[in-house]
């Protein structure tokens, strides 16, 4: 597929078939990465712009939400990645939204414990931390999260890049995923 027939085939709204895992940043006592879980929804419209929320999850089952993360802006394709026989790289801009949600108390915690500048964190209350610093997830203070990833459209699901097995986030280049991820589904 050429990036244009990509772009049209993307278009719509997709979510995860079942709770996913990533390798998390942070570390088990034994030195093992954390995983984290997690169900993504995403829609493209026909200008570029998309939406994500993604709702992490405590188990692998999806039984204990505990933040959802609403982020909107645009997509930029930057032509063809080597994984697959039509997959394009993609950069997403977090440039118009970026909002988390605590769905658990103990994350709620967390984020009193380890963050300035916000009202206190309260299970079910939206916060934006657009272009704002937000240790939890690495972010600077008037900086747009960015991440430099893939798409590849096949047989009816959107693939994305799998996160780096070292926890590596998509933050640059050098650290565009090499590799598929569980897929989407069309809705």
């Amino acid at each position: 597929m050429t990036t244009q027939q990509v772009k049209e085939a993307s278009i719509g709204n997709w979510e995860s078939i079942a709770v996913e895992v990533r390798p998390g940043n942070n570390k088990n006592a034994d030195g093992t990465l954390k995983p984290f879980y997690l169900k993504r929804s995403f829609t493209l419209h026909h200008d570029d712009k998309f939406e994500l929320v993604v709702t992490n999850f405590a188990d692998p089952f999806g039984g204990a939400p505990m933040a959802k993360m609403s982020i909107r802006g645009h997509i930029e394709w930057r032509g063809e990645h080597p994984i697959a026989r039509g997959a394009q790289k993609v950069d997403f801009s977090a440039d118009e939204e970026y909002i988390v949600t605590p769905l658990l108390q103990g994350f709620a915690d967390v984020l009193n414990q380890y963050t300035k500048g916000f009202n206190e964190w309260k299970i079910g209350e939206p916060q934006s931390i657009f272009k704002k610093a937000f240790p939890p997830f690495r972010l600077a203070e008037g900086k747009i999260f960015k991440e430099y990833d893939l798409i590849h459209v096949l047989d009816g699901m959107m693939f994305w890049g799998a996160r780096n097995v070292d926890g590596r986030g998509f933050d640059t280049e050098e650290n565009r995923p090499t590799n598929l991820q569980i897929p989407m589904i069309k809705r």
